[in-house]
């Protein structure tokens, strides 16, 4: 039974956050009421010598997630990209987290390349690094292939680090459900499916294969993005727990320092950013779903790199237009549209009053317009949104988790390179460019075009079909007078011959 170690290891995340000086680092940044503050101090103090020590040299935050583990980890770096929810001087320390951690010693990433790739490095890589740099679940070097010179990042996974996150996984299953058992309210957002969400992920960062994969298909997209590359990935030095990429020159998004003495402008960067992330989300319905600025260069040509592909976002085409119909009416401002898409959508039940609910939405999103460039916040957008749904009865949509966070981490990096950019104003050209493409008669055509080919290719098979849907009707009813058994056998047989007529239409024209 792991229901004790749980509750062990989430009172030690209250115990090392007290222990390290970070709970009342982040309750002020976090602007915590004194009440919840108090009692948050007062549970955690008499257990402080079951929390994490942490090491000393680090600052609070920062000590406290790194002792705490992987998955505290990337809870930091999301909060590392928000200035404007933690401030300043937490966020730039949190920043640590992305791609500065203490890393495994050079000689444990050799023996796992080895073993993974079935050769000593020295048969593969010239000089070999020291880590350049060590995250939450791998850390990277870099080397040179020694057959053809090239220049390359070699990433290994860290030892143990499955064990690692199957424990906070563990304790993180076992939080949910105590949240949904405690708060009735709690139950919509749906705690337990929001970790099974977030295990999905980890488990696929943790195969080196899969990211792999994923950056092939993400280059593949993305081939003809204006501004915009990848490294190329190298198949044959790749394994479960080793990838090797080429090498990305450049400089780091999150350094605004060195973006200034290179020349760039980085107004244009954090907009390209912006619509970069928007493009892939609603265009491909495949993005990069860790965009931090530990995961973003700048090359010299003004190009922005993205690297690290192990957490992708996959939403599927209607949810796609649904999302733009919605982020697109919020713009026009038309709140009743916005309204009737989530009625069309199921998102809200169909007995609410949709006059009601638009005049929700209104107030969501016209305080909005009314404000400062710099004080426009998707992330306090979304929590407001998710306050009026709630009271409408919307559940959580687990499978839009990843496109919510990853918004609010892309949003995170455009401010961080200009505080004054409009989040509106540089949405507004994509989503209407997918909406012209996505919503209309040409889209209706070609909608129409896919559903024709899937007729053609059950059309040999279509008089089973219907052959077999009146056997299961007739055992599932119970018996009918003759007269209406035959006039269903009429409409059967009508409706096989009209997609039959469709089909052959199409091998016509094909043909």
């Amino acid at each position: 039974m792991r229901g004790p170690h749980n509750i062990l290891r989430l009172i030690r995340t209250g115990a090392t956050l007290e222990r390290t000086g970070a709970m009342a680092l982040i309750m002020d940044a976090m602007e915590t009421p004194p009440l919840v503050r108090a009692t948050m101090r007062f549970i955690a103090w008499p257990f402080q010598w079951l929390g994490y020590k942490g090491d000393p040299t680090q600052p609070p935050a920062v000590r406290a997630l790194t002792a705490l583990g992987p998955a505290y980890i990337k809870f930091g770096q999301i909060l590392s990209t928000r200035p404007d929810l933690v401030g300043d001087d937490l966020a730039t320390e949190l920043r640590v987290l992305q791609d500065k951690l203490p890393p495994f010693d050079i000689d444990t990433a050799k023996e796992s390349i080895a073993h993974e790739l079935g050769a000593p490095v020295d048969t593969m890589f010239d000089d070999f690094s020291p880590p350049v740099a060590a995250a939450s679940i791998a850390q990277v070097h870099k080397a040179r292939l020694r057959d053809t010179g090239e220049a390359v990042a070699v990433k290994v996974l860290r030892p143990g680090i499955e064990r690692a996150f199957r424990k906070d996984i563990d304790a993180f299953y076992f939080a949910a459900r105590m949240i949904e058992f405690l708060s009735a309210a709690s139950r919509r957002l749906r705690p337990t499916d929001v970790i099974a969400h977030f295990e999905g992920v980890v488990m696929g960062e943790l195969d080196l294969r899969l990211e792999a994969a994923s950056a092939s298909e993400f280059a593949a997209n993305t081939k003809d993005d204006a501004g915009f590359e990848l490294p190329e990935i190298k198949w044959e030095f790749c394994g479960r727990r080793v990838m090797t990429m080429g090498w990305a020159d450049g400089t780091a998004l999150g350094d605004n320092a060195a973006l200034d003495a290179a020349g760039h402008d980085r107004a244009a960067l954090g907009e390209r950013v912006l619509q970069l992330f928007l493009s892939h989300a609603l265009r491909d319905g495949y993005f990069h779903a860790d965009m931090h600025q530990g995961n973003l260069k700048v090359a010299p040509n003004g190009n922005i790199i993205a690297y690290d592909f192990g957490i992708m976002g996959h939403i599927d085409e209607y949810t796609r237009q649904v999302y733009a119909e919605i982020l697109y009416g919020f713009i026009k401002r038309d709140y009743r549209r916005v309204a009737e898409v989530h009625f069309e959508a199921g998102y809200v039940p169909r007995d609410r009053d949709v006059d009601e609910f638009a005049r929700a939405l209104r107030a969501v999103g016209e305080p909005i317009f009314g404000m400062d460039a710099s004080r426009i916040s998707m992330g306090s957008l979304l929590s407001y949104l998710f306050e009026v749904t709630e009271r409408f009865g919307m559940e959580t949509r687990t499978e839009l988790i990843l496109l919510q966070r990853t918004m609010v981490v892309v949003e995170g990096v455009a401010r961080s390179l200009n505080p004054q950019i409009n989040i509106w104003q540089v949405a507004k050209p994509v989503v209407e460019d997918y909406i012209r493409a996505s919503i209309g008669p040409r889209a209706a055509a070609k909608h129409l075009g896919r559903t024709l080919q899937v007729l053609a290719r059950f059309g040999p098979r279509l008089p089973q079909i219907v052959e077999a849907a009146l056997v299961r009707q007739s055992a599932e009813q119970p018996p009918e007078p003759p007269r209406r058994r035959r006039r269903d056998l009429v409409l059967a047989a009508a409706s096989g011959a009209g997609a039959a007529a469709i089909v052959a239409g199409v091998i016509w024209s094909v043909g």
